[in-house]
């Protein structure tokens, strides 16, 4: 960036002689460290994102890695693209021979995309939050939950009773969860895994 804070401070010193009556040098001085702080802070969180945003792209290596070797060992084709989005890495699988690795409601996909988290400790030592999705499936499941918490949303708005919904994974539950706050209604998580369920509520 052209004008810095370094420069802009480099300027006043340059002007001292004609500021000496205004501003006491040892303020300048003072000025001058606060700055420097600063510039470090600025440093120190680019170099924070810089690593995070490292260590998500080598977690979606890894993990495109091991999916390549399942999809090479069950002789199935498809493309396997890395992203991304937030805090987590995404690794997206496209083909169109794939629904044997999403299976009923997305139940094999939920296991694939465990076991990819696990081979992805296995070579890291931290805990993954990456998210596997398979022939477009969570994308097409988003916009289907997002419709279904709104829907619900507007039916207990009506109503004025708590809805109880069927048992859903963590990513299903986060998205009725976000279409629920959106909506102004609260909801909750109840009942343990696989039976954990999202609960809407009224207002009040």
């Amino acid at each position: 960036m052209g004008d810095g804070p370094g420069e802009g401070v480099g300027t006043v010193v340059g002007q001292e002689q004609e500021l000496s009556s205004v501003v006491d040098s040892d303020e300048l001085v003072e000025a001058d460290d606060d700055l420097d702080d600063v510039d470090d802070v600025v440093e120190d969180d680019d170099t924070d994102e810089e690593d995070d945003l490292n260590s998500l792209e080598e977690e979606g290596e890894i993990a495109a890695d091991y999916i390549e070797g399942l999809l090479d060992i069950a002789d199935l084709d498809g493309d396997i693209d890395m992203d991304v989005e937030g805090d987590r890495a995404v690794v997206s699988v496209v083909g169109a021979t794939l629904d044997e690795l999403v299976g009923d409601d997305g139940e094999v996909l939920e296991a694939l995309q465990e076991l990819t988290r696990l081979a992805v400790h296995r070579k890291t030592g931290t805990r993954a939050r990456l998210m596997l999705d398979v022939g477009g499936f969570r994308a097409r499941r988003r916009t289907e939950l997002a419709e279904l918490g709104r829907s619900v949303a507007a039916e207990v708005s009506r109503t004025g009773e708590p809805k109880k919904l069927r048992a859903m994974s963590p990513f299903e539950r986060k998205i009725i969860h976000d279409a629920v706050a959106l909506a102004g209604l609260r909801s909750e998580s109840e009942g343990e895994e696989p039976n954990r369920r999202v609960v809407v509520f009224p207002v009040g």
